[in-house]
């Protein structure tokens, strides 16, 4: 089967070949790690099986003021196309937030947003989409209603219009839910992504839960996060898959019922075991992801890691399930991740009978 056929049919809770995985979203310092220790000259991702792969555009409102503002000692001062002003040290990961792209009750600084169909959005992607397609399953990628209007906003300043001013709080979100929608629909169409969908990454959680109340979701946000399903759906999408890193457990009903068809990357270390997730919600939610990432693979314990993966694919044998974790960082040694290969090429064929 090719890439793009193992993971639809898990998808739509038919067997593939074997488990479809993926994305493994490898740091940088892990496949330097596997190109030194291995001397191989395979792809990482062929090694590993990886089967999914994401395309998305600059989503951006204001992509033309993105760009360096000016510079403060050993610091550099930048805007992005999200309208933030950020001071970073030179060379560094982390940065402070100077000025966001709203002002006193909610006023936009910059303006309207730029058209969503500006070819600049897409060219990087437009280059590479038909060798993609030809190798990955791709889908479609935009941000999501909540961390993007948080961008605009800022993060505290955010959080405090979703408790203080629900009503100002949900004309920003759908205001933002209208553009990412234009951005996302303009990727299905000029990368004929129809057969596959869109993944809507939306990060909202933390370890013990999202960063609001399910009320406020169901008030605040469901209109959102519907108004993409519904377009997306009515536009032709095949599927619409919902990332968000943490426990979004406490929201996987309302997820369910506004039309996701699957969560990423399913957090095992947060309280979203996949096995009790498929008998909750039986064929209802496909999982991508369950690889636990934060703990027992940085551990490496062979018997821990064999009893967690073979648990995972327990929660696929009648499809389902795109194995994969959150992220492959230097903490995860070579060597577990090819006993997790090993794994997965002994027990992730169907039909599996083993389990």
């Amino acid at each position: 089967m090719t890439s793009h056929e193992r993971v639809m049919a898990a998808l739509n809770f038919e067997q593939p070949d074997r488990v479809p995985t993926g994305p493994w979203a490898f740091w940088s310092e892990f496949a330097e790690a596997w190109r030194e220790q291995t001397g191989s000259e395979e792809s990482l991702d062929d090694h590993l099986l990886e089967d999914v792969w994401i395309a998305v555009g600059d989503e951006t409102p204001w992509p033309s003021l993105a760009g360096d503002v000016g510079a403060d000692g050993e610091y550099v001062i930048q805007r992005d196309g999200w309208g933030q002003v950020k001071r970073t040290r030179a060379g560094g990961a982390f940065f402070r937030q100077v000025e966001t792209a709203y002002g006193e009750r909610a006023q936009l600084r910059y303006g309207e947003f730029e058209s969503p169909t500006l070819e600049s959005r897409y060219e990087r992607i437009d280059a590479i989409i038909e060798e993609r397609k030809q190798r990955y399953c791709v889908f479609a990628k935009v941000g999501g209603p909540f961390i993007r209007t948080g961008f605009m906003r800022g993060e505290a300043e955010w959080l405090m219009d979703l408790g203080g001013d629900p009503q100002m709080a949900a004309e920003m979100v759908m205001r933002t839910a209208e553009h990412i929608t234009q951005i996302g629909l303009e990727e299905l169409r000029r990368w004929d992504l129809y057969d596959t969908g869109v993944w809507v990454y939306d990060d909202m959680a933390a370890t013990k839960g999202p960063m609001f109340s399910p009320s406020t979701a169901e008030a605040v946000l469901a209109p959102a996060w519907a108004h993409m399903v519904d377009s997306f759906r009515e536009a032709g999408a095949a599927k619409v898959i919902l990332h968000s890193d943490g426990n979004i457990g406490p929201l996987l009903d309302l997820f369910l019922d506004l039309g996701f068809d699957g969560i990423n990357p399913v957090e095992y270390h947060v309280g979203l075991n996949p096995l009790e997730l498929r008998e909750r919600y039986g064929d209802r939610l496909a999982l991508l992801g369950g690889l636990d990432n934060a703990l027992i693979l940085p551990r490496g314990d062979r018997a821990q890691v064999r009893e967690h993966v073979l648990e995972v694919l327990r929660a696929g044998t009648e499809g389902g399930l795109v194995l994969a974790t959150h992220s492959v960082g230097p903490d995860i040694s070579v060597q577990t991740m090819e006993y997790v290969r090993e794994l997965m090429l002994e027990y992730g064929r169907y039909p599996m009978q083993w389990a």
